[in-house]
């Protein structure tokens, strides 16, 4: 039976090289010589360090600016309050992957709802759909696009 995952994920190695990117960037710029504007990456965290709130946002800029021109997907990037002190102004980018289990439950909703012949399944971080048919697939495929979904969802694992 044919099948496919709908999953969502990271690509790691595009993330470090967009924080390189915008680490090279900072460093270059007039507006942030002789400052203490950085960037600090920690697994799947990004912590952004300058001396005001202002820099702050321009510090966001950047690294969004560098993710999307890599290819990585900015809506799975969760922003903390920036964290301002006197000599000091910090914020945290949570990059989240992976689906958790009420997200799971409402892509399967989705797929129930549109009443498609096709079975979803909830397999850990992903859901597997199942059908009889190629087109089947692809149609549940379309409806996920097509949905407003928090979290960037891709399609791999397509097997006939």
């Amino acid at each position: 039976m044919p099948s496919f995952d709908v999953v969502s994920e990271l690509d790691l190695h595009e993330v470090s090289n967009a924080v390189d990117q915008a680490t090279r960037e900072v460093s270059t710029r007039f507006d942030f010589k002789g400052t203490k504007a950085r960037f600090e990456l920690n697994e799947s965290v990004v912590t952004l360090y300058a001396e005001a709130e202002f820099q702050l946002q321009q510090l966001m800029d950047i690294l969004e600016g560098k993710l999307i021109k890599r290819g990585v997907d900015i809506a799975c990037m969760e922003k903390s309050d920036p964290d301002v002190n006197v000599s000091e102004a910090r914020q945290t980018a949570t990059l989240r992957q992976g689906l958790e289990s009420l997200q799971a439950k409402q892509l399967v909703k989705m797929i129930k709802e549109a009443k498609l012949k096709v079975q979803a399944a909830i397999q850990g971080e992903k859901v597997r759909i199942t059908g009889k048919k190629r087109d089947d697939l692809q149609a549940a495929i379309a409806v996920l696009k097509d949905a407003e979904f928090e979290m960037p969802l891709q399609y791999n694992n397509f097997r006939d």
